[in-house]
């Protein structure tokens, strides 16, 4: 598609008033600087750090909060749990920076966003502890999200998912095809600098596909050892969530930048959680916001 393609009404559905079909926002809402969290409850959890909110707005699962830090306008939104989600919210937050709603059309200037995410998840190497936080240098995604786009790889990105494969191929007849989708490098040197950065693991559920086992039976009963002994150039898996392969894979192809922030809850292989999560959170999120506001 061209800049001069109409894109049609089926394709970006708006709403009668003007905006995203699923976010309810309309060009202009959206701050430079973007912050994801799956929660909708974790979406005011940070705007009550603003020093102004200029507006709240929601549809669905989707709540979205803009406002300022001083001189420094954030929009927070929270996308609900999995890549299906980031699909829509990556592709509106997009749309409404880079299409001009009134003729279709793509504009001539596109707009590099900020994308952080800032969520949740499980460590699975035992000398990374809960309480601490993370950030996905890489991602691999065991969803099937990216299979649907064109992404362009490098080559350390072809070799790391090579690896990922043929260990997950040799003696197993797993049958996954993952991908893989890499932190902007910008922002991993200067917002991520100096926190113990990872490769993360996009699940597509939060049982088995993540190596639970509650009652039904898992099909993939050595994936947790498999990832917890993955290595390749120096390079190992440090933990589980649900959303981020997608994000950096989609944010890739658009032109944007974005990090993912893991604050871990949970350790998979000492089976330790977490004694204040809450609290945990807030620590965090309070530490993520000064390095976006610096």
């Amino acid at each position: 598609m061209s800049m001069m393609d109409r894109i049609s009404e089926t394709d970006l559905i708006l709403n009668a008033d003007g905006s995203a079909y699923h976010l309810n926002l309309q060009p202009g809402d959206v701050a430079d600087t973007v912050i994801t969290v799956g929660d909708q409850d974790r979406v005011e959890g940070i705007s009550k750090y603003f020093d102004h909110i200029e507006y709240k707005k929601s549809k669905r699962e989707f709540v979205t909060h803009t406002g300022r830090i001083g001189n420094k306008r954030l929009t927070v939104i929270s996308t609900g749990i999995g890549t299906d989600n980031i699909d829509i919210v990556l592709n509106e937050l997009d749309a409404l920076v880079n299409i001009d709603f009134n003729t279709r059309l793509v504009n001539p200037n596109l707009k590099s966003l900020n994308i952080i995410r800032i969520g949740t998840t499980g460590a699975v190497q035992t000398d990374i502890p809960v309480d601490s936080l993370l950030v996905s240098g890489a991602a691999f995604g065991f969803d099937t999200l990216m299979h649907y786009y064109k992404q362009k790889l490098s080559i350390a990105e072809e070799v790391l998912l090579e690896s990922f494969e043929y260990i997950l191929s040799r003696g197993y007849n797993y049958k996954l095809t993952p991908y893989i989708a890499s932190a902007s490098e910008a922002l991993l040197n200067t917002l991520g600098a100096g926190i113990q950065p990872g490769i993360t693991i996009t699940a597509p559920g939060f049982y088995a596909p993540q190596g639970r086992q509650v009652r039904a039976i898992s099909a993939m009963p050595e994936l947790m050892e498999i990832i917890q002994n993955f290595k390749s150039n120096g390079r190992r898996i440090t933990n589980l969530e649900m959303e981020t392969a997608g994000i950096y894979g989609l944010a890739a192809i658009l032109g944007h930048k974005a990090l993912s922030f893991n604050i871990v809850l949970a350790n998979r292989v000492t089976q330790a959680f977490s004694k204040q999560p809450a609290e945990i959170m807030d620590r965090y999120i309070k530490e993520v916001l000064e390095r976006l506001t610096v």
